[in-house]
């Protein structure tokens, strides 16, 4: 009789870049992607959960999280979610991802209000949002008047 075994990849330890964008440079995961953290947050405690953590997944790792070239480790640490999983932060405040951005230098997430991109000293960066500018209305013509009525 043969048994087969199944061997899952150990999850690893979350690796924290700094990575160039249109708002500077900026914390990163290992892949270019830009982290974020969340104003509603108190006390290095996440307050995104559900279908929030669908659209900013947590940035979660399996032990002390990796400081990369240029991000102070002494500024990492994790805090417990309350699923029981370790959500990775900087300076206290819990690092997220942003769904929407999909590939490495996005930062469309520092558009969205109570979101920031990070600094490696904590400074908040925010980006304006984009809109699309609403048309001018063209003025209606009017027809010409001969005068004031009445023939005058």
């Amino acid at each position: 009789m043969r048994i087969a075994l199944l061997t899952l990849a150990a999850p690893q330890r979350a690796k924290v870049s700094v990575h160039a964008t249109s708002l500077g440079r900026v914390l990163a995961d290992a892949h270019g992607r830009t982290l974020y953290v969340f104003d509603l947050d108190a006390r290095g405690r996440s307050s995104c959960s559900g279908t929030c953590a669908a659209a900013w997944p947590p940035l979660l790792t399996t032990g002390t999280p990796v400081a990369l070239a240029g991000v102070p480790a002494n500024r990492l640490a994790t805090a417990k979610r309350g699923d029981g999983r370790l959500q990775v932060t900087f300076l206290g405040r819990p690092l997220y991802l942003h769904a929407a951005d999909g590939r490495a230098g996005q930062v469309t997430g520092a558009a969205v209000a109570h979101w920031a991109a990070l600094t490696t000293t904590g400074t908040r960066l925010h980006r304006a949002p984009t809109s699309t500018p609403m048309p001018s209305p063209s003025p209606t013509p009017q027809p010409p008047y001969p005068g004031g009525g009445d023939g005058y």
